[in-house]
């Protein structure tokens, strides 16, 4: 059952959005929440070959942080809450880091793609990871293992690299194997 928020009822859908239990799968994308089903095996063994290779980085050089889903990211106020699988913040960005998401533009976020959000992650999302300055983005197809990576260029994305089992990220100049 939804709490209310001062003992009123919510006026946004982002007060709906922060009133659903804690470990609900969804995501508010431009005003309007999508649930969605745990991801599968395949994707999950990717994300956890990338942190554990992340971690490695991260005690080596102190570069930031590395958040992996489910964590909620606050984009462009009330529209956008999204929980993307591993969100990476550079040391001189943490501050955007809070106990109950991150509000604020990643510098580099991470989508394994699922059938049920692949085409939010393709589309829609992209393009607000896009307007709200992800400096680098992947998605990974956990089906064919290729990854596509894109980098913010002139406050567009453009298509840097394609390949298998990898991701070689110029914003961190480090190869991550999966």
């Amino acid at each position: 059952m939804l709490k209310a928020i001062d003992n009123r009822p919510p006026k946004t859908t982002m007060e709906v959005f922060k009133m659903l239990p804690e470990g609900t799968r969804c995501e508010l994308i431009n005003g309007t929440i999508y649930m969605s089903p745990a991801p599968n095996s395949a994707h999950q063994k990717i994300a956890f070959r990338l942190i554990g290779q992340f971690y490695n980085l991260i005690e080596e050089t102190s570069i930031g942080e590395l958040i992996p889903s489910p964590i909620d990211v606050y984009l462009e106020d009330h529209k956008n809450a999204f929980q993307p699988d591993l969100a990476f913040v550079l040391a001189e960005n943490v501050a955007i880091i809070r106990e109950d998401g991150i509000y604020g533009t990643p510098d580099l976020i991470i989508e394994i793609l699922s059938p049920g959000t692949k085409n939010f992650d393709l589309t829609k999302k992209k393009k607000i990871y896009e307007k709200t300055g992800v400096k680098e983005y992947w998605v990974i197809d956990p089906q064919t293992k290729v990854s596509i990576g894109f980098q913010l260029v002139e406050k567009k994305f453009q298509e840097f690299k394609k390949d298998k089992n990898k991701i070689v990220s110029l914003l961190l100049r480090h190869t991550f194997k999966f």
